[in-house]
């Protein structure tokens, strides 16, 4: 599958473990580059999925001066909306806790923004899936956040950990994007490319 992608070099521009091991899922051979000090930074006048769409545009520009002939990039970004507010990563413990009593008990959308680029074409698509949260105790709050240190995500979750066994009651999308990749919706996109 995905031989039209033999030509390209593709390259997951991502530090996430998770990322990593959804793109792997499909099959592909790929590498990982990074790129430090990507500002991530958006103007105040957009809202829901067309953030992580410019933010994964703002990635996949970074690296077009390196890119070579044949590669293919892949970059992506993923937001928590609760609201009309965007749930980033958690600066503190104190914010973790904020975030995780404002999902508490609501349903709320996770938005993943995916760029694929090359240097003669850029495809960008969002994803959203909402996830419904029970009403989560402050001694759940409190054990998640301690145990699992969700510092690196958006929302201060992580859906395929402990606070999503025991606090997510409903999902209507897809699981894969709350894990912060829409493989599906990648995998077509990929498919399409000559």
């Amino acid at each position: 599958m995905l031989d039209n992608l033999k030509k390209y070099n593709i390259i997951l521009a991502s530090n996430s473990p998770r990322r990593r091991e959804l793109l792997t899922g499909l099959g592909l051979d790929y590498e990982v580059k990074l790129i430090k000090g990507i500002d991530e930074s958006y103007p105040p006048h957009l809202k829901g999925d067309e953030i992580p769409i410019f933010i994964s545009r703002i990635k996949a520009a970074s690296y077009r001066p390196v890119m070579a002939e044949n590669d293919l990039v892949i970059t992506a970004d993923t937001i928590v909306y609760a609201d009309g507010e965007v749930l980033g990563k958690p600066k503190d413990r104190d914010d973790a806790v904020r975030m995780l009593k404002i999902l508490s008990g609501h349903t709320h959308q996770v938005m993943t923004g995916v760029s694929i680029t090359t240097r003669d074409f850029q495809r960008s698509f969002a994803s959203v899936s909402d996830v419904t949260f029970d009403n989560l105790t402050d001694e759940e709050i409190y054990f998640y956040i301690d145990n699992y240190k969700p510092y690196d995500k958006a929302g201060a979750y992580g859906i395929q950990e402990w606070i999503g066994f025991i606090g997510v009651s409903g999902i209507r999308g897809s699981y894969f994007n709350v894990m912060g990749l829409p493989v599906q919706r990648l995998y077509k996109e990929l498919c399409s490319i000559e």
